[in-house]
């Protein structure tokens, strides 16, 4: 497996283009993205676990029943959420809109947004410009950049990777995009994920490889708690690369699922370091657990805790604020039995053997927390499960630029 350029564009087949189309008042930023395929995808999608579901994501739910899609249409700089029938209306509308420039089907597309919650969506400034966004979609990096700039919001960072491999002699390429940089907390983190691929697979297989790289990427990222209305990740596979479909579990199946597990890692860890005012990428490492659910519960539980974030914003070697995070994670473990280490580019140190203290430097320990890569190393000998979460430090400017989203 190795990196290649270019995106959702990367694979065979696929085009993207992004415009402004003035969704959001006094922003000049790209607001309007396409993605398509030249051939009908077998598709697969996961959705927000909020019980407070935007209009989009309703419509792609719909539209996703039947394993099948041509294009996503994505907006940012309104979230067409908590707006009642016009919102739906305003969501199907989008993907008329779209099918009507490929001469394909509504259902044939999927639709999502990003943005302020709660404001009516001016579907007449993507009706006047939906012309010109079919007009921009291009085969290139150029068109993965633009339709990636297109979704972006409170994003600092573009977040983009591909990767291609070989199945059955045959080169696969699979590529994504991703935006998310504040509300986010599993499952799934708030994000608009979108990936391309050009190998050939079942929708069943699809689906599948899709939930396990969800539950060991965007499920592990946490920035603020928050879980939002709009969450969407799409997969849509054409074929392209001529591969012999993949319809059972098996060595292509493996190989696959790997890189697609790989990708999705990659994407969350950038959406991590991208948390909104983060300083610093936050990694927990939990080794010994009896299983992978209980590591996961307790890294998510010091991943998420306001107070490990804030230590590691101060660089501060604050180990009891780990200890207490995972002791209210709700999983049985046994303290006595525990050790952590912070560790960076700058070197490790242990600061906790057995849940009790250890001597050791804090001019050391600073050091190594001050680098913008950290990791909280968690050893529970009980057991041989491990897991990664993924977050950020809690800093001042998080606080800024909440205060006055809106404006």
């Amino acid at each position: 497996m190795r990196d290649v350029e270019g995106g959702v564009c990367a694979p065979r087949g696929f085009r993207a283009g992004g415009i402004w189309c003035g969704i959001k008042a006094g922003s000049r930023k790209r607001d309007l993205a396409l993605i398509y395929s030249d051939k009908p995808c077998t598709a697969a999608a996961m959705f927000t676990s909020n019980r407070v579901k935007a209009a989009p994501v309703l419509v792609s739910r719909e539209h996703l029943a039947s394993g099948l899609l041509r294009a996503v249409i994505a907006n940012s700089g309104n979230a067409n959420a908590c707006t009642g029938e016009p919102g739906l209306a305003a969501a199907r509308r989008m993907a008329e809109l779209a099918a009507g420039e490929f001469a394909i089907k509504a259902g044939e597309v999927a639709v999502a947004s990003t943005g302020v919650i709660g404001v009516p969506l001016p579907i007449a400034a993507i009706e006047s410009s939906i012309s010109s966004l079919a007009d921009s979609i291009r085969a290139d990096a150029a068109g993965h950049e633009a339709a990636l700039e297109a979704i972006m919001t409170t994003d600092t960072r573009k977040k983009a990777a591909a990767v291609e491999l070989e199945i059955g002699g045959k080169k696969v390429r699979i590529g994504g995009m991703v935006k998310g940089s504040g509300m986010i907390h599993p499952n799934m983190a708030t994000m608009l994920c979108f990936v391309t691929t050009d190998a050939a697979l079942s929708g069943e297989l699809l689906d599948r490889a899709l939930r396990r790289a969800v539950r060991r990427s965007f499920n592990r990222v946490t920035v603020d708690g928050d879980t939002s209305t709009n969450d969407t990740i799409i997969i849509m596979a054409n074929g392209e690369a001529g591969n012999a479909l993949i319809g059972a579990e098996g060595e292509a199946y493996g190989l696959f699922a790997e890189a697609l597990e790989v990708l999705c890692v990659r994407l969350a860890r950038a959406m991590a370091r991208d948390g909104e005012g983060a300083t610093r990428l936050v990694t927990v490492n939990l080794q010994g657990a009896p299983g992978e659910d209980e590591a996961e519960c307790l890294a998510k539980a010091v991943a998420a805790s306001s107070l490990v974030k804030a230590a590691c914003f101060g660089a501060d070697a604050n180990w009891g604020r780990v200890l207490c995070a995972l002791g209210y994670a709700g999983v049985d473990f046994d303290p006595d039995k525990t050790d952590v280490y912070f560790a960076s580019s700058a070197g490790e140190v242990l600061v906790c053997r057995g849940g009790a203290s250890v001597p050791f430097s804090e001019e050391e320990a600073k050091k190594i927390l001050s680098q913008e890569e950290i990791e909280i190393r968690i050893e529970l000998h009980g057991g041989s499960a491990a897991a990664q979460v993924w977050g950020c430090d809690l800093s001042y400017d998080y606080v800024k630029i909440n205060g006055d989203y809106r404006s």
